[in-house]
């Protein structure tokens, strides 16, 4: 049982649980139409429990929740069902920073200002699945708010979804696909040759390198060592693997 605090829309409203004493944001059809403050609710079906305790890298949930258009908060929820559809499972408090940066995006696509993101090329070939799945947005920024979207925001999304399936916030992503980035530039440069991003090579050294990079980020190391074999059987690729990492 629920107690309502605050009416956002017709489909988001804030409450405060009776057994707990604790905010939560309830998103679903008409979930907060003709809802008044100190009403006491039931969450009806269909309708998703956000808890309002979460901490973000701008602050709690709350917060961001008390600047934000629930419009935002309603694409973002629509965007991470389809991204439960596809992956199964998933850490829904994502929500608030994905609906912030969707906020944030509009905002810039309507001032005209361009965003540009170097490393889209590379999120989309490092996190395929997250990146077909997030391309969702550019149809429902489309269809209710009549914005365009770009492939670079489009990655920044990606980026939010592979935080939701994966114990990884998106500054890590973001930082593990700079860093792919930066390693297969080191081997371009070494060899002289450049790699087509969309070949089976690219996603075989870039798979390596990210599994690699996330390794060194967690201080893991790996059990299997292989050096003196690598460094004999291939002195001038092992030699230009020690320059990477």
């Amino acid at each position: 049982m629920f107690r309502v605090k605050k009416t956002l829309n017709h489909n988001t409203v804030i409450v405060i649980g009776m057994d707990d004493n604790r905010e939560y944001l309830l998103i679903g059809k008409g979930v907060g139409f003709g809802k008044k403050v100190s009403e006491r609710m039931e969450a009806p079906e269909g309708c998703t429990v956000y808890s309002l305790q979460e901490k973000t890298e701008r602050g709690s949930a709350m917060e961001l929740v008390k600047d934000l258009d629930p419009v935002f908060l309603e694409i973002a929820e629509q965007v991470l069902k389809e991204a439960e559809r596809v992956f199964g499972k998933i850490d829904w408090s994502i929500l608030f920073p994905m609906a912030d940066h969707i906020a944030f995006a509009v905002k810039r696509i309507r001032n005209q200002e361009q965003i540009s993101n170097p490393l889209t090329g590379d999120i989309r070939a490092l996190f395929h699945m997250e990146y077909k799945t997030a391309e969702c947005i550019v149809s429902i920024l489309r269809e209710r708010l009549g914005i365009e979207i770009d492939e670079h925001e489009v990655g920044y999304i990606a980026l939010h979804i592979h935080s939701a399936i994966e114990d990884e916030n998106v500054a890590l992503s973001m930082q593990i696909a700079r860093t792919v980035r930066e390693c297969i530039q080191m081997v371009e440069e070494e060899t002289g040759v450049s790699i087509d991003v969309m070949s089976l090579s690219y996603n075989r050294l870039m798979n390596h390198v990210r599994y690699m990079a996330a390794r060194a980020m967690k201080g893991e190391r790996l059990k299997l060592d292989m050096n003196d074999y690598m460094s004999i059987k291939f002195p001038d690729e092992f030699r230009i693997a020690s320059t990477v990492c």
